[in-house]
């Protein structure tokens, strides 16, 4: 029992067997406030019955009521009559001593990464590819390899790693591996649409039917309106147009492609990784709430 808490008052009676009123009350008030730094015998406020205070151990019942309502106290304590922290209940006296140098500087050694990106940093390594972080950008290759991702602040909030670099490399698959080499996988930025976009987006919707998880994995661009009217077998058209035929084309032979290296086995391991994360994280979501003031979006994780 902790000094700062105490016995209610109300119960003395049914732990210890004795009255709660007069100066027994006063006394286990003090201790239960944390008022008595020296021995209650001590403390004028206390009246002690002018009896002796030895009595034989069959007639405890028989002690006054104050010494008996401390005794049971001290049984409680293991330091009696030392001054407690007003809030933790330990003896002031008790310091840590060198265990905590106040000029200590807690080294870094590791940093936190989302697991799901843990996951995608390493595809884009295993297939030649790094990613840094650029406000001046959404996305854009240099040809070396290097994929540079507008930061995190300049992103919108269903943006995440592994559906931009998902997107990017279904680019590079549907555009040709010797594209690995070409700025923008060898697209014209500043030109017209280009069939081979539609192209990469079956392609993504492709892998991502292969782990039931094509919302997710979505573009959050533009090109958003497209992806979304492709059909549940994303090789079907969606109209006979020659614009349609072309894109199917172009986009069988990336999905053909997707499954031999250097492609393959990474990124459908990522896609597997990723909906075992969703597995994982599914659970939780009926009780997810967002850090975010007001934030009415759901997670992505449940897209």
């Amino acid at each position: 029992m902790r000094l700062h808490e105490g016995v209610p008052v109300p119960h003395l009676h049914s732990m210890v067997g004795l009255t709660t009123a007069g100066s027994t009350a006063k006394a286990i008030q003090h201790h239960r406030m944390g008022h008595t730094p020296r021995p209650v015998w001590l403390d004028p406020a206390l009246a002690m019955a002018p009896t002796s205070v030895h009595w034989p151990a069959s007639t405890t019942h028989k002690m006054p009521d104050t010494v008996r309502a401390l005794t049971a106290f001290r049984a409680g304590f293991c330091t009696q009559w030392v001054c407690q922290h007003e809030k933790q209940a330990i003896p002031m006296t008790m310091v840590p001593g060198n265990k905590h140098d106040p000029d200590y500087e807690r080294p870094i050694n590791s940093r936190y990464v989302d697991p799901c990106e843990v996951i995608w940093l390493a595809t884009a390594a295993r297939l030649g590819l790094h990613i840094r972080r650029s406000p001046l950008v959404f996305s854009a290759t240099d040809g070396t390899g290097r994929l540079q991702l507008s930061t995190r602040d300049d992103l919108d909030e269903d943006d995440c790693l592994a559906q931009m670099l998902l997107h990017e490399i279904c680019h590079w698959c549907t555009n040709g591996v010797e594209t690995y080499g070409d700025r923008d996988w060898g697209f014209a930025l500043d030109g017209p649409t280009d069939h081979r976009e539609h192209s990469a987006l079956r392609l993504q919707a492709w892998l991502a039917d292969q782990v039931g998880l094509r919302s997710m994995f979505g573009p959050t661009g533009v090109y958003r309106q497209y992806y979304d009217r492709i059909p549940v077998d994303p090789c079907a058209v969606i109209d006979d147009s020659d614009w349609e035929k072309a894109v199917v084309k172009q986009a069988k032979e990336a999905i053909a492609r997707m499954q031999i290296k250097p492609w393959h086995p990474h990124v459908l391991q990522a896609m597997k990784a990723t909906a075992r994360l969703r597995e994982v994280v599914d659970p939780f979501l009926s009780e997810y709430a967002s850090e975010v003031e007001d934030d009415a979006l759901p997670s992505l994780w449940g897209t």
